[in-house]
């Protein structure tokens, strides 16, 4: 695991079935006066198996015992079989064990919502993938565009085209995060003084949307429209967007079409009093003494009271089953055990790699990052198989506050991995990469 940054740093980059068979039925078949048919053969649903969950229980339970995370809450789910494991405590110090309805911070697993969120307005025509968005946004009309990163702000060209809605989805509107240093160049410093969300997710310092808005509308584009992939900024747009599509606050838009229809009960941008009892502890580890220091705590914390900005790119809360509504959603074309949320379009839309290989070649998390990924709606998906877990086509995305969620519909596995120990690097940590391995070799056949 990564170390050796130290907070502010830490801020900019974490910004990461039973079987079932047919009964014998010979005795109604003698009682009939017929004889036995050969009975067809009936393969069971290809699940999870018992041995390989347990090796993964071992794995997960030995990062908690080595303290290098105080509790876990995974999911395994595959072809109907639904697997829950809790691990460890909600707070050091506290006896309070991790349980099922356990609330987390997810940051980043926001972004494919968010996605969700700007298709059904796609699919009612309020929105369209390919118009600019000054319709509705005219803070980002007439964009400006620096020369170079570094340059001066006011060292800038016209921008060649408008941003659009597909942009704001794929994070190629020319905005965004860049891992280093707020000091490194103008742009950097002014987004950061202006608090428009340049690092990890910090609700009680972003001002209201329409103020959000304007402010980011007095900053140039650090790249032309459609140039590359800039990561973040472009879901925190989409809530602004949403929310003036639909007429609604972009928390209520999500609550009414979104949270209510497919049952996430515990999802919202805070926790109320009632159900702090349930929300873990956030921590961070400190570089300077190899501990864990508390990043955001529950009661007193930035979630425990409703933020002025609802943040698209990662200010949500949510439990394990919440979270796996959403992804049977996107597994199952748009719909669950209720009404249809999207259609199947829409879904295998936000699915596809939207990214070109010239975007890809100048863009990316960390250096080669687009070799063997791709970028669709607000998440990414696997290009290429380079390891024992993901499928080409499997897609997700990791929340940076300790998070991740991938779908391999191939496999028809879908992984959710929730801890409140947020990632020091770009890249995914040793206990995502252990569990997505050892939930792959749980795959029984």
């Amino acid at each position: 695991m990564t170390t050796g940054v130290d907070r502010r740093t830490f801020l900019k980059v974490a910004a990461v079935s039973a079987a079932v068979a047919a009964p014998s039925n010979a005795e109604a078949f003698a009682a009939s006066g017929k004889g036995p048919e050969t009975p067809k053969k009936t393969l069971p649903p290809a699940g999870l198996s018992q041995r390989g969950l347990t090796r993964m229980s071992g794995i997960l339970t030995g990062y908690v015992d080595d303290g290098e995370i105080p509790g876990i809450v995974s999911l395994v789910s595959r072809r109907g079989q639904v697997e829950v494991n809790t691990i460890g405590v909600k707070k050091l110090g506290d006896n309070a064990p991790m349980q099922r309805d356990t609330i987390f911070r997810i940051a980043s697993m926001t972004k494919p919502v968010t996605a969700a969120a700007t298709m059904l307005l796609v699919e009612e025509c309020a929105l369209r993938l390919d118009e600019p968005v000054e319709r509705l946004l005219p803070e980002l009309a007439n964009r400006r565009v620096l020369k170079k990163i570094d340059a001066k702000l006011d060292d800038t060209v016209p921008a060649k085209r408008s941003i659009t809605v597909r942009d704001l989805l794929t994070f190629r509107m020319g905005f965004g995060l860049v891992f280093t240093s707020p000091d490194t160049c103008p742009i950097l410093k002014a987004a950061n003084e202006l608090q428009i969300g340049m690092g990890a997710p910090i609700p009680a310092s972003m001002p209201a949307p329409d103020e959000w808005i304007r402010r980011l509308g007095t900053l140039p584009l650090m790249h032309q429209p459609d140039e590359m992939w800039m990561y973040n900024t472009g879901a925190d747009v989409l809530s602004v967007l949403v929310a003036r599509a639909s007429g609604q606050p972009f928390e209520v838009f999500l609550r009414e079409r979104i949270f209510g229809p497919l049952g996430m009960k515990d999802t919202d941008f805070s926790v109320p009093v009632a159900k702090m009892n349930r929300f873990a502890t956030s921590y961070w580890l400190n570089p300077q003494t190899n501990k864990l220091d508390v990043f955001d705590d529950a009661e007193s914390g930035q979630w425990s009271h409703p933020p002025a900005f609802s943040s698209g790119s990662g200010g949500l809360v949510s439990t394990v089953d919440d979270y796996f509504a959403f992804s049977e959603m996107m597994l199952s074309t748009g719909k669950r055990s209720g009404p249809r949320i999207l259609s199947q379009r829409s879904i295998d839309l936000m699915r596809t790699d939207q990214l070109t290989p010239e975007q890809k070649s100048i863009s990316g998390l960390t250096p080669g990052y687009f070799d063997a990924n791709g970028w669709g709606f607000c998440m990414s998906i696997i290009t290429k198989r380079t390891d024992i877990a993901g499928n080409v086509g499997t897609f997700g995305w990791n929340g940076g506050l300790g998070t991740s969620w991938r779908v391999d519909p191939k496999d028809g596995m879908t992984t959710i991995l929730l801890t409140q120990r947020a990632w020091s690097s770009s890249n995914p940590p040793n206990v995502c990469l252990d569990f997505w391995t050892s939930a792959a070799l749980a795959t029984e056949d």
